[in-house]
């Protein structure tokens, strides 16, 4: 199976100070991922296309595993009886095509996922065709849960800058990053996309039978939209905190089920848009 690497370097032109010079840049590789589906019973095995995702290479099975989660086609680890990368398939796509075997007692209903599942690195619910289709019908989280302290919170942002490898090395690559609120850290996952990145860290939660998990705690490098909010209600992970800015639609469906919100976290400040109860907040 063909390795490929996440990171790959271009030569390039620099222009300093008046001055032109040959260099190579160090860039975050960016390739299409498919996702095959086999499901089925006895003799009866149908095996579909299901997603394309420009993904950045590495941590495949995580992708996926968390985009079918994501996508409510699985539930358990029990559901998923293989996965692998496809063997039969061009030089080229090596590497960048993967099937997953759902287990025969999985039901798979794909009538009701109204999706184009073609989607870029940096697109969330952009191919759903209607806006009845992303509508999140999964129950508000409980309010059993572990508070984090504000002294935590004002530290992730250096934590997460500290384990982004390839971030350091490239610059233009996003992370998710699950913690415990008591500050352990569980994943930490890069991707172009930042999507692509989330469901890499529930994927590997999954993997290991961690969700729900209900003092977790997922921080983004970005921005925070819509689905990555419904990504983490589906993951039932309580605590969202990010380096940007929320959507006006994320907040209202962290506010609606229950998911506590936190946006613009830097060192010394944060904006809290729903759900502050889980914060214990502390004197400086």
């Amino acid at each position: 199976m063909k390795t490929v690497s996440p990171v790959t370097l271009v030569p390039i032109n620099r222009w300093m100070q008046g001055e032109n010079s040959l260099k190579e840049d160090l860039l975050a590789v960016e390739e299409p991922l498919q996702i095959k589906l086999q499901f089925g019973q006895g003799d009866h095995w149908q095996e579909k296309a299901l997603a394309v995702t420009m993904r950045t290479p590495g941590h495949d099975f995580e992708l996926a595993i968390g985009f079918l989660l994501a996508e409510n086609i699985i539930h358990g680890p029990e559901d998923i009886q293989l996965i692998r990368y496809c063997k039969k398939v061009k030089d080229e796509e090596k590497g960048n095509v993967l099937i997953v075997k759902l287990s025969p007692s999985v039901k798979v209903d794909l009538t009701l996922l109204d999706r184009h599942f073609f989607t870029h690195s940096s697109c969330g619910v952009c191919g759903k065709s209607a806006i009845e289709a992303i509508t999140c019908e999964d129950k508000a989280l409980v309010q059993d849960f572990s508070k984090v302290k504000t002294s935590l919170l004002k530290r992730l942002n250096q934590m997460l800058m500290k384990e982004q490898t390839v971030f350091k090395y490239t610059g233009g690559i996003h992370a998710s990053a699950l913690f415990r609120t008591n500050g352990e850290l569980l994943f930490l996952r890069e991707d172009v996309g930042r999507h692509n990145a989330f469901d890499k860290v529930v994927g590997a939660a999954f993997q290991q039978k961690l969700l729900p998990l209900s003092d977790g705690l997922m921080m983004l490098s970005g921005r925070v939209s819509f689905e990555l909010i419904q990504k983490a209600i589906r993951a039932r992970i309580p605590i969202i905190a990010a380096v940007g800015a929320p959507s006006s639609l994320a907040v209202s469906l962290a506010k609606e089920k229950g998911i506590t919100l936190i946006g613009f976290l830097k060192n010394d400040r944060f904006n809290i848009y729903s759900g502050k109860e889980r914060v214990e907040m502390e004197e400086s």
